[in-house]
């Protein structure tokens, strides 16, 4: 007898067979390892060779149509899938959007599709995780006058942390997600090269730079070849609510991206008031924190001068916040901490790259220079517009990631 979803929750027994499902031919995730060389592994099915057992993935599910698609795009090869949604927030958290990553609108989404799917659902606490790696995180930054990029520590620590761990519990080989980003094995070395997804405009690459080689040898991308059109055809494909799901383009916890107001309303900052100066540190006026600003940032400084003024500099020692010209927003010449490594183990002391500095920078040439203790200095052939301490800049040879690190004074 076919194992029916409980009426309650939406969730199968784990193990249970899914109904079967019209193959996707025209649709079919191409191979992620792609065998650009004799050297490089092809992809595998969801079989395990010489076996009838069907290889498990948990695929991480966000209620969104690209993870809706992803677990459609397994299952057609044969996976084992199974749904995990990890539940980020308390259920009375005041910024919690209801149809955002992990909201409740998409708990209830990511639910009906692998109900549509006849695959299990999981949803997993994980909020206070969440709170300690992400969003104590995120305050600490703006308090030490950085910007921070939430988007990296949850990948690092949730999506390919704890999700591993559930993965593990659930008897699962692989997790999978959303990301627009491609994966290549290197048979020789057995390492996993990171690459950018093929759609330019949605490559998510950037994001994953921080990822361990015990992590990318358990991850699976089926979008990394497809373009957002194509994750949409799939849903519809498969009759799945998603398909035409608006996308969400701001940070999960912050719906309105009014950062500050998060903060204050969190109550993980208070107003202190302090000066703005300019680069000659003459006073311009008052501000109520330095994390209520950015580098770059030229609205809302609450000063007049005849001329636009932009953040080049926080200083949290002296609680100034320093304005300048446009100009004095160009940087050549900066370092980077807390280093990791996609294309080695131990990276040369000197490379040549294309270093991304913020996730919507197209890349600049650079050489970077590896130091001791995590910590290597770039050095741009031409100067960069608004670097900004705690961002990632994440280092490339082509498609391929190499690594990167977070962007210090």
């Amino acid at each position: 007898m076919e194992a029916r979803p409980c009426g309650l929750c939406g969730e199968l027994p784990l193990g249970s067979k899914p109904r079967t499902r019209g193959a996707l031919p025209w649709l079919q995730a191409r191979p992620q390892f792609s065998p650009l060389a004799s050297s490089r592994s092809r992809w595998h099915s969801g079989f395990l060779l010489g076996t009838e057992r069907r290889q498990r993935v948990v695929v991480g599910m966000s209620g969104g149509v690209d993870s809706s698609a992803t677990a459609a795009l397994l299952q057609s090869q044969g996976f084992d899938v199974v749904g995990v949604t990890l539940k980020l927030w308390p259920q009375d958290c005041a910024s919690r959007a209801e149809d955002k990553c992990c909201g409740p609108q998409a708990v209830m989404d990511a639910r009906a599709v692998c109900s549509s799917l006849g695959v299990p659902f999981y949803l997993v606490d994980e909020a206070n995780e969440f709170q300690e790696r992400v969003i104590q995180y995120f305050a600490d930054e703006y308090r030490a006058g950085r910007t921070p990029n939430p988007c990296v520590m949850c990948n690092q620590h949730l999506k390919f942390g704890s999700l591993l761990r559930r993965a593990d519990q659930l008897g699962a080989e692989f997790i999978a997600t959303g990301h627009f980003a491609r994966l290549e094995r290197d048979d020789a070395t057995g390492r996993v090269h990171l690459l950018k997804g093929l759609d330019p405009r949605k490559d998510q690459s950037y994001f994953l730079f921080s990822l361990r080689q015990d992590q990318l040898k358990r991850a699976i991308f089926p979008l990394g070849e497809k373009t957002k059109s194509d994750t949409r055809e799939v849903a519809r494909h498969c009759g799945l609510r998603t398909a035409d799901k608006e996308e969400s383009m701001e940070i999960c916890f912050v719906p309105d991206n009014d950062y500050g107001r998060f903060l204050e309303q969190s109550k993980l900052v208070e107003r202190h008031e302090g000066e703005i100066v300019d680069t000659a540190g003459r006073v311009l006026g008052k501000h109520h924190g330095i994390e209520f600003f950015t580098i770059g940032q030229r609205r809302g400084l609450g000063v007049a001068a005849g001329r636009p003024l932009y953040v080049v500099e926080l200083d949290p020692a002296l609680n100034r916040v320093v304005v300048g010209d446009e100009t004095d927003l160009d940087r050549d010449r900066f370092s980077v901490a807390s280093t990791s490594w996609i294309a080695w183990d131990v990276p040369p002391a000197e490379f040549r790259c294309s270093a991304k500095v913020r996730y919507s920078h197209p890349g600049a040439a650079a050489t970077v220079i590896v130091g001791e203790g995590g910590r290597a200095e770039v050095r741009l052939d031409q100067p960069a517009r608004a670097v900004t301490p705690g961002q990632a800049c994440v280092f490339y040879d082509g498609d391929r990631v190499l690594g990167g690190g977070w962007i210090a004074r």
